[in-house]
């Protein structure tokens, strides 16, 4: 099977979501089959495999992206997965498999504000309705997600004919990180750590809200942040209360701010996954999260559920925490039900997949 992989949305800098779930899959995928990579700049072959075999071809945000599919066609791919939904597939004569990660930004239709002026004009254009990303979707032979929570909401849009595969989004190995193992106080975990955006969805004010009945705890905010947004949110913070923002942090420190006697906590109203949430428990860190559908299908057991505009709730939960026999259940939870999400499972998924269409 001659596999093609686009690999263009991994970033050089520093990952995203989409950018961590194609590293991570395409270097497990590597292991289990020939790859032949899809790239746009050489400087991603260092997050690659070692003498990985790769063409090269333009950004997916150039205006060529509509052609793609036509350029493959000359190097005679079997199989080309797209970890994205927007890979051209015109005249493509090859199997493709798209991938729709979720659907939130039809909810919050704001765009990343790394894409520049152009893109993020197409990018709200695109979500104002279902019906381009059913064209794009229904031009593919197969659809890829990466949660059951996903591919529901999929199916309940009729966003395509295709059939749907879960191709799990898996945490990243943080243990890696850390010199220490993670440890708490007897008293309990005393920091909270919330890792994701400050989008207005994201809902961190109950976090800070919550702080007026944590006295002892410190909230860290550890993502980059406007000064405006921070302005903001500085003014909500309970007179005493402990909130640090970190205003952006390497992997190293965020897995030894988890493993600290900490607590990850998010209080957002719609999600497309949790990451943080999945790495959290990969490490045997306590959640306490927003009652989502999402959550429970990432944490399981691994998380107390509270109200998320209720910081009362989430307090509460929070100080639940200081009963070791709770932490306990709740850790060991957690990483038993994590342990099934991870990259050589999701490799083999989307091989089997690849396999089954040719």
């Amino acid at each position: 099977m001659k596999l093609f992989f686009d690999a263009r949305y991994i970033r050089t800098d520093f990952h995203d979501g989409i950018s961590r779930y194609s590293a991570e899959l395409a270097n497990a995928t590597a292991k289990l089959t020939p790859v032949t990579f899809i790239i746009c700049d050489k400087a991603q072959l260092r997050l690659l495999p070692k003498n990985a075999t790769y063409v090269l071809l333009h950004e997916p945000t150039s205006i060529k992206e509509p052609f793609t599919s036509l350029m493959l066609n000359t190097y005679k791919p079997d199989v080309v997965f797209s970890p994205m939904q927007t890979m051209g597939s015109m005249g493509h004569r090859f199997k493709l498999i798209l991938t729709t990660h979720d659907l939130i930004y039809y909810r919050h239709r704001t765009p990343p504000r790394s894409l520049n002026v152009a893109v993020r004009v197409g990018w709200r254009i695109f979500h104002l309705s279902y019906a381009s990303e059913r064209a794009l979707l229904n031009e593919a032979d197969a659809v890829a997600t990466v949660s059951e929570t996903t591919k529901k909401e999929i199916v309940d849009v009729r966003l395509t004919r295709r059939p749907i595969t879960v191709i799990p989004n898996a945490p990243q190995k943080l243990e890696e990180f850390l010199k220490k193992p993670v440890s708490f106080k007897k008293s309990g975990p005393t920091n909270l750590i919330y890792m994701g955006s400050f989008m207005t969805y994201k809902n961190v004010e109950t976090l800070i809200r919550a702080m007026a009945w944590l006295p002892g705890y410190t909230l860290h905010l550890l993502s980059r942040i406007s000064p405006s947004r921070k302005a903001a949110l500085t003014k909500l913070i309970p007179k005493g209360s402990v909130v640090i923002f970190h205003s952006g942090v390497s992997d190293q420190t965020y897995a030894e701010l988890l493993a600290d006697n900490a607590i990850l906590v998010t209080a957002s109203l719609d999600e497309g996954y949790g990451l943080p949430i999945a790495e959290a428990l990969a490490l045997g860190v306590p959640a306490v999260v927003s009652d989502l559908a999402i959550f429970h299908e990432v944490a399981g057991e691994g998380a107390l559920y509270a109200s998320a505009r209720d910081p009362r709730d989430f307090a509460r939960k929070i100080l639940s925490l200081a009963d070791p026999m709770l932490l306990q259940k709740v850790t060991t939870s957690g990483q038993k039900h994590i342990a099934q999400f991870n990259w050589n499972a999701s490799a083999k998924t989307l091989v089997e997949l690849a396999q089954s269409l040719i």
